[in-house]
């Protein structure tokens, strides 16, 4: 992995801002403030995944201790990822915000979402066995 440093965070919380940005945009200028779910959803999507892998049974040895468990976890998490990209989707379908702030608010999410993964990829801690 490579070796996160000043500018690994600089450049994270440049495109978070961005992302948050858009989001805000995307509610502000169309007045219409259900975009904003979609913040909720990203910033809920990694708690599911957090809390499974802590409940898991850390035993190395039995190979099935926590897998249902941990399953569980990332099928809650996906579940909340895709619906911070279909929920934008799904309003302007319906007619309750406009197919331009659905786009800043995918695009949004995006940004906001990689953001997440990008962190986690790059300021994870190595395992010894």
């Amino acid at each position: 992995m490579p070796a996160a440093g000043l500018k690994t965070i600089i450049a994270l919380s440049f495109v978070l801002a961005v992302g948050f940005l858009l989001v805000i945009l995307s509610c502000a200028l169309f007045k219409s403030y259900y975009p904003l779910l979609v913040v909720a959803t990203y910033v809920l999507a990694p708690v599911p995944n957090w809390i499974c892998s802590h409940c898991a049974n850390p035993d190395d040895f039995v190979e099935s201790s926590g897998a249902a468990v941990l399953d569980l976890g990332r099928f809650c998490t996906g579940f909340l990822v895709v619906m911070g990209f279909a929920l934008p989707v799904i309003l302007a379908h319906s007619g309750i915000i406009t197919v331009p702030a659905m786009i800043m608010s995918v695009i949004g999410g995006l940004l906001i979402y990689g953001t997440i993964v990008s962190f986690g990829m790059f300021f994870q801690e190595e395992q010894e066995f």
